[in-house]
């Protein structure tokens, strides 16, 4: 049967059968995303009520062309990706869109922060919350009104997807927590915050049209969408993004920019959204469609489609006049909604167009961030391996540090070509050095940096350490006498492609080199995403394996910390390591265009919500590390489980009125799940402790919440989680609604996805 409200997919024809004849258009597929309209109009209630009224009172003082003028970019005269002109008659100054999620993209005198995937690793959503609302500040005092970011799609679902790095995680939990707390904080500094890309956006491979081409269509059920790939930007709807950005592909066979299924049922009826959608860059295929299915904002610049096109389909009455009447005032109500109408500085003032030209140099970064700068890039190393007491280090006489990914970069000023000429951008990707960010519009800038071997170098000078380094050679000579070889290797990732494999062949060979000559051989890998560890993980000769992700520019100052012991490990997998590429069956690879379906390519999600974990707990495979799992420098126990219902007799469905986010019962606690946690070691340490839910009918477990405590050797910390209807809830298609079932649930606590000491039961209903 086909999901009421939304196409479960496309044709079987599309999918397994062989087409008769060419497929010249999208009517061959009859998995269409039905159509939703109008389009509604934001209704000032909430947080927002204030906000929305003096946008609409704004907008009823503005013309037609002036209002037109306000759904579009313009060229930019700054080093902005995305302006909003000025209306100077009413005192509006503009808007500066820019990248990204990780710090202000392509430019000087910002911080490097550490990539969305790396705070996802940390498993720690306060210091979401410290990091981004630093960050914001940064945004802001270089006069950047709206942060092209936090990104939580792609989820993962394939899994060398070129942008995984810039979401925080596979599990949407994980990432929904994260996320609203980047939302709230990026928000807090008075920053737009823009949660993209929407929705089921997750491979690179022909992800955008041209008018040679058409997009990949991401085929996808009512049920999927709603528990999988909606759910973290629901937290995000909820936590009051004010900018929602749509995608390049097709969602069913129509483009998610002009997508009203998407944008006007789901986003603004279904979700309350108050604020505008835009549109990634470049991503609008219509003018007419796009306005009506909920587009609010088109960018780089409008001329293929609104502008004067817009004016002219208002005028001819193919567009109502009171469409263009919301797409403002949901872009003026942001404004206002952060404080931007007063005390902010002129939008762009502190980006150059080109960097290689002199411009005024205004400093954004303010030492006192300097400490969440650094306790961001620490957590979200994850120590997966430690054996023969590898780690931490205790003052060595003689060190090896080896690979090219030990070292900075070969030059911070990298090089873009425009059709204006040459572009010099400060956003260096870590081909020849050590990574600190993926690459593509999220790359971040860098303004100064410790490589890891220059902070090794700062240490060992301390401790009158010796240092060898090889940079270059795979088979490098190795001092009998080191006490530890440390190997580098790193696992990139970028926009506008997809990761070619999970493996480095070049590194491989290094570390099996340096293990057959070295006893004590660490690795540590900056990656972007999974990187399979075989054949050199059981070799008795790696003693140590650090997952070091994408730090940011306190790369070196943190792994050192770690790697001496001066701080602790506490970062945990937010993804699947496999023991092979073939664990992950079909979403290894994106799907590529074939056959008969060459031109229409079709990209089925058939495998509904079992990706990641819920994939292997399914298929019974055994991971090479699981879902949740980190080490530390102690041991952690668990105990004394306690679960307490807070509604005995709850209702089957949601009651309340539509709020930002959903209906507002969907947040109310049902349950409450208390643990205790018992540091059974030495040394202080964080410990991720994570809440599984076995939901009746569905995958074996789900993520359903963590905490991480700091606890003191010997001490025991309690955890509490508490569950909401949604968190226990499935998604009704027919109703259109979430549904908690009567019935028993399952429930898990511990350190990790497959190891969860604590179990019990839930029981909802009679």
């Amino acid at each position: 049967m086909l999901h009421r409200g939304w196409a479960l997919l496309a044709a079987s024809l599309a999918f397994g059968g062989v087409a008769s004849e060419k497929i010249t258009d999208d009517t061959h597929f009859y998995g269409q995303s039905p159509p939703v309209y109008p389009a509604p109009d934001a209704k000032p209630h909430g947080d927002w009520r204030a906000a929305i009224q003096k946008a609409q009172k704004l907008v009823s003082q503005l013309s037609l062309e002036e209002k037109v003028n306000l759904t579009a970019g313009y060229p930019s005269t700054t080093g902005c990706a995305g302006m909003i002109a000025a209306i100077e008659r009413v005192h509006f100054p503009g808007l500066c869109l820019q990248d990204a999620g990780h710090g202000v993209h392509n430019t000087d005198f910002v911080h490097s922060w550490p990539s969305n995937i790396h705070i996802g690793a940390s498993w720690n959503s306060v210091l979401a919350r410290q990091k981004s609302l630093a960050q914001a500040g940064e945004f802001k005092r270089k006069g950047v009104n709206i942060m092209l970011g936090p990104s939580v799609g792609p989820l993962g679902r394939v899994v060398t997807g070129g942008r995984n790095w810039e979401g925080y995680s596979v599990d949407p939990y994980l990432s929904g927590v994260l996320v609203k707390e980047t939302v709230l904080g990026t928000q807090e500094g008075g920053v737009v915050a823009t949660t993209k890309h929407y929705i089921a956006n997750e491979q690179e491979a022909r992800r955008g049209g041209s008018n040679k081409t058409v997009a990949v269509s991401s085929n996808i059920d009512d049920v999927t969408m709603h528990e999988l790939y909606l759910w973290p930007f629901q937290d995000a709807l909820h936590a009051g993004t004010g900018s929602i950005m749509c995608s390049y592909q097709r969602i069913n066979n129509s483009y998610g920019c002009q997508n009203s299924k998407a944008l006007n049922g789901i986003l603004k009826t279904e979700l309350g959204f108050q604020g505008f959608v835009v549109t990634d860059w470049n991503a609008q295929h219509s003018g007419v469609a796009s306005a009506l299915a909920g587009l609010d904002m088109a960018m780089p610049v409008p001329y293929d489609f609104w502008g004067p096109h817009l004016l002219e389909s208002v005028r001819n009455s193919s567009v109502p006049e009171s469409r263009v009447d919301d797409m403002v005032v949901r872009i003026l109500s942001s404004w206002y909604h952060m404080g931007q109408d007063s005390r902010f500085p002129e939008p762009g003032f502190g980006l150059a167009k080109n960097l290689a030209l002199p411009h005024p140099i205004v400093e954004a970064r303010k030492p006192s961030d300097k400490p969440i700068l650094r306790q961001s890039a620490i957590e979200g190393h994850v120590l997966v391996k430690n054996t023969k007491g590898a780690l931490p280090l205790k003052k060595p006489k003689l060190l090896s540090i080896l690979g090219y990914s030990a070292k900075a970069p070969d030059r911070n000023m990298g090089i873009l070509l425009s059709e204006n000429g040459v572009v010099r951008t400060l956003s260096p990707t870590g081909y020849n050095g050590t990574l600190v960010h993926g690459g593509g519009s999220g790359a971040t800038s860098l303004s100064t940096f410790l490589s890891p071997f220059d902070a090794l170098m700062v240490r060992a000078d301390k401790e009158d350490t010796q240092l060898y380094w090889d940079f270059s050679t795979s088979d490098p000579i190795v001092s009998g006498v080191s006490d530890a070889c440390l190997v580098f290797g790193n696992a990139q990732a970028s926009e506008a492609m997809d990761r070619r494999n999970l493996r480095d062949d070049y590194t491989d060979t290094l570390i099996l080199n340096v293990a057959r000559k070295c006893s004590n051989t660490i690795v540590i890998l900056h990656n972007a995403g999974p990187r399979i560890v075989d054949p050199w993980i059981d070799h008795p000769n790696v003693t140590a394996v650090v997952f070091a992700h994408l730090p940011g520019q306190d790369t070196g100052k943190a792994l050192v910390s770690l790697l001496y012991g001066e701080v602790n490990f506490s970062g945990k997998l937010p993804y699947t390591l496999a023991k092979n590429e073939s664990d992950y069956g079909a979403l290894l690879l994106p799907d590529l265009p074939e056959g008969d379906f060459v031109d229409f390519p079709q990209s089925d999600f058939s495998e509904g919500v079992y990706i990641d974990y819920r994939h292997f707990d399914r298929d019974g495979i055994e991971p090479r590390y699981e879902f949740g799992f980190g080490l530390s420098y102690t041991t952690f126990q668990y105990q004394n489980l306690k679960i307490r219902t807070k509604q005995r007799h709850p209702k089957q469905y949601p009651e309340a009125p539509i709020v930002s986010g959903g209906a507002s019962d969907i947040w109310d606690v049902v349950a409450t799940v208390t643990a205790e946690v018992k540091n059974t070691g030495s040394v202080t340490g964080a410990e991720a402790a994570q809440l599984y839910v076995g939901i009746p009918g569905g995958p074996v477990k789900q993520l359903r919440g963590f905490q991480k405590p700091t606890i003191r050797a010997g001490k025991i910390e309690k955890v509490t989680f508490k569950l909401t209807r949604r968190d226990l809830s499935v998604w009704d298609p027919v109703v259109q609604k979430w549904r908690l079932q009567n019935g028993e649930y399952k429930i898990y606590v511990g350190s990790s996805s497959r190891k969860l000491p604590l179990t019990g039961d839930l029981k909802i209903g009679r």
